[in-house]
């Protein structure tokens, strides 16, 4: 299935959020993406279409680049797009093996670029009249990847399109809009350590635990129990391989449906943040029959008997919130939900959905808002503080979840205090609302980008010169904040 128009558009939408100095260079790219007829992933639009670039810098800080025939042209690895490539970055991946030779798993996105390309470019393609090819547009998504091997990999090139490779440094990088990134980048940057981990559980609703061995200062999590997993190795082409690879040789298992269930952001013994990719799966099988290379054993636990383990809140969550999304069966057998007596609401009951906003206000008193993607089901291209609905854990909890998975910013439960309640309802037969505004006195971090599809960017902003197009029960409890008032509604008939 060919790249999606929105996918595309997120794309570049996260890119200007990151430069927006380069809106107006870019203006022909905006206008063929405002153009939602034309498929701009398919080589045939002549009107312009998306090509992908993959940038790869080694371990001496060179930069790869490729003569390619057709142009006489020294570049990096690229070209266009395909039916069957799952996203852009995919794409530009794809390129550099068919070129170069060099497989997917050799390199690794560079941190804080995983999604967001790091330069895009645009150039004219001269017509090829023998093709049937007529003079058109390039709109060039270039993503930034680092080697990991200490020695240069074998290259195999393609020898109808590449006459040869070349590392170059990066004062002689051929583009000058990516040489000038490059160059501003810190000489020291190096990828995070990727970490992946398997939550399986079986029919009856229990989780799969690992007792680590008690090797304190030598071990992580010494004598905890843990789910299986570690962190991605030169062969593993992606994380999914990571989260498979564990498991076998940790305990022989074999797992058939892995899936992607969130992020576990856990603490090392430094204090840093870890972000583990966690991936959900199904196995009934009985562990005393795997044979364990890692830790002292394997063991079923439902949710309800983690409060007697030595295991991590983080942990605790993940199982708790897995367990909470099963059918109403599974619930019941996990120890969640009482199997034979069940308590309803009184009569006329409406619940209520709660939601977890962070109000994050500087020095100079200016307040955190986001802009919201366009796509977006709620309040699309509008301002909104970071916000998200509580699912299976405490406000706090979540709050301080939701903080993590969209801006990348850390904040301690002690620094969390509840500043405002707004009770809204956007319109008669609406599920009415619970919004908790919290303020964090302190935290650590920069907003990022983390989740580009939902917010297109990050500001600050003056609490007296709030943008017109901000969430309307937003600006009220804003309000409120400012004047030391704990409640408001919002929507409801006078």
């Amino acid at each position: 299935m060919p790249l999606s128009h929105n996918h595309i558009r997120t794309t570049v939408d996260a890119y200007l959020a990151r430069h927006p100095h380069e809106r107006a260079q870019l203006g022909a790219l905006l206008v063929a993406l405002d153009r939602t007829g034309d498929n701009i992933a398919s080589r045939s639009t002549f009107t312009g279409h998306v090509t992908c670039g993959a940038f790869v810098v080694d371990r001496l800080g060179r930069v790869l680049h490729v003569l390619h025939l057709a142009s006489g042209k020294v570049l990096a690895p690229g070209g266009h797009t395909e039916p069957a490539d799952e996203s852009l970055p995919a794409a530009a991946l794809r390129e550099l093996h068919e070129e170069t030779g060099i497989p997917p798993q050799a390199v690794t996105p560079w941190p804080g670029y995983e999604t967001v390309p790091f330069d895009i470019d645009i150039h004219d393609i001269d017509a090829h009249p023998g093709k049937g090819e007529p003079g058109h547009v390039h709109f060039d998504l270039r993503f930034l990847f680092r080697l990991h091997n200490a020695t240069e990999v074998p290259v195999v090139l393609q020898k109808e399109e590449v006459g040869g490779i070349e590392w170059r440094p990066v004062d002689r990088v051929t583009s000058p809009t990516l040489r000038e990134k490059l160059l501003k980048l810190p000489p020291a940057a190096e990828p995070e350590t990727a970490n992946a981990s398997a939550l399986i559980y079986n029919d009856r609703g229990e989780y799969l635990l690992h007792l680590r061995d008690y090797f304190p200062g030598r071990i992580w999590e010494p004598g905890m129990w843990s789910l299986l997993g570690g962190g991605r190795e030169p062969q593993d082409a992606a994380l999914e391989h990571t989260v498979r690879r564990e498991p076998a040789e940790e305990a022989g298992l074999d797992i058939a449906d892995l899936t992607p269930f969130g992020t576990e952001y856990a603490s090392n013994d430094d204090g840093a943040t870890v972000p583990i990719a966690i991936y959900a799966g199904r196995w009934n099988g009985d562990p005393r029959e795997l044979h364990l290379t890692e830790g002292v054993m394997l063991a079923w636990f439902t949710p309800s008997d983690l409060h007697r383990l030595r295991i991590a809140d983080t942990t605790s969550d993940l199982v708790r919130r897995h367990a909470a999304s099963l059918p109403a069966s599974a619930a019941a057998q996990s120890g969640l939900a009482p199997q034979k007596e069940r308590r309803t609401s009184p009569h006329g009951t409406v619940l209520n959905v709660i939601g977890v906003h962070l109000y994050l206000e500087r020095s100079d008193g200016t307040v955190l808002l986001g802009l919201r993607h366009p796509d977006s089901a709620f309040a699309p291209s509008t301002w909104h503080v970071l916000a998200g609905h509580c699912e299976q854990e405490n406000a706090i909890a979540g709050l301080i979840r939701e903080a993590r998975e969209e801006a990348g910013l850390h904040i301690e439960r002690q620094d969390v205090e509840l500043v405002h309640v707004v009770h809204h309802i956007d319109k008669a037969g609406d599920r009415p609302r619970m919004g908790l505004f919290f303020r964090a006195r302190s935290w650590s971090g920069e907003p990022e980008l983390r989740e580009p599809d939902k917010c297109t960017q990050w500001r600050f902003w003056d609490p007296a010169a709030l943008p017109d197009d901000l969430v309307c029960y937003t600006r009220v409890a804003i309000e409120k904040i400012q004047n030391g008032e704990l409640y408001s509604e919002t929507g409801w008939p006078a």
